[in-house]
């Protein structure tokens, strides 16, 4: 009972202060850096490998800020060069103190998924951040883009996840660009990586797609990814992972796969309800709490 009364106090503390802040003022100054820097895509990352950590079972991990420490999972190999999206926004968390680094990171991938042209998501604040990096849960929770279906469950599903969600989640590979020193691969999963739709979900089922060593594109020797068939073996060249070519071999993923390729406003509505559902996995403050603002934000 006392756990209990504590976690509502915590809560309502913590949502009572961010009622205080002019999220449209924090909104407007993301959407300026999103449209002044390009930066949208490594925003979303940012938020997806805060919330990414997080364990159903124990409860631990889940969107928290812990990568703001210089040791902890700011080291993690999968978050290689997320030290640019933080420093992008450092700007904007020291003019609005209040807000806690969790929310602004995960507000900061709602308002890039729609000014890329994405959906509108639902968001609301009251994410606490972690206290300090001993915080940090053990490295290799996140998804390693080399296997496969299998791995991709074990990761999701632990998180509380379903398959659909999986693929739907995996359509925010519509923008962005990987990088050598990031992640081992080079190149944009499509031709317009700043443009959020379901361009990637046409490529998948439209495309035959040929695996081949990343080194022939400027990634590390060794790793594996696909290109489209007749494609040129050069930087640049968009391409897609191991996890993402594997979907279309696995019958409880592959409908949704079609599903969303066919189907733009249908992965738009499933998107966003699974990235609102990510971003909040853990967080006491919305625990049988409906979002106020969903018709809001």
């Amino acid at each position: 009972m006392l756990m209990s009364l504590t976690f509502s106090l915590l809560a309502a503390l913590s949502l009572a202060s961010a009622s205080a802040l002019d999220y449209e003022a924090v909104r407007a100054e993301i959407s300026s850096l999103v449209r002044n820097q390009n930066c949208g895509p490594i925003l979303i990352r940012l938020s997806w490998h805060d919330a990414g950590t997080f364990d159903a079972k124990s409860g631990s991990g889940g969107p928290r800020g812990a990568m703001r420490f210089t040791s902890g999972e700011s080291g993690h190999g999968a978050n290689n060069g997320l030290d640019v999206a933080r420093q992008l926004l450092e700007p904007i968390r020291k003019k609005y103190p209040e807000i806690t680094n969790a929310d602004l990171w995960s507000l900061a991938a709602v308002v890039a998924v729609e000014e890329m042209g994405g959906p509108k998501v639902s968001w609301r604040p009251g994410r606490t951040d972690a206290a300090s990096s001993s915080d940090s849960v053990e490295e290799g929770r996140l998804p390693d883009a080399q296997l496969g279906c299998p791995h991709l469950r074990s990761v999701f599903h632990r998180m509380g996840l379903s398959d659909q969600e999986i693929v739907a989640l995996s359509g925010a590979h519509s923008v962005g660009f990987m990088h050598n020193s990031r992640s081992g691969h080079e190149g944009p999963w499509t031709g317009r990586p700043y443009h959020f739709d379901n361009q990637y979900f046409k490529d998948l089922v439209q495309k035959e797609w040929v695996k081949t060593d990343a080194s022939e594109l400027g990634g590390t020797k060794g790793n594996n990814v696909f290109v489209a068939k007749g494609s040129p073996l050069k930087a640049g060249t968009p391409i897609m992972l191991p996890t993402d070519v594997a979907m279309l071999g696995d019958s409880q993923m592959r409908v949704w796969v079609d599903l969303y390729a066919a189907d733009q406003a249908r992965f738009f509505q499933d998107f966003a309800s699974a990235f609102t559902k990510l971003q909040e996995l853990g967080v006491p403050a919305f625990h049988g709490l409906a979002n106020p603002h969903k018709d809001e934000l």
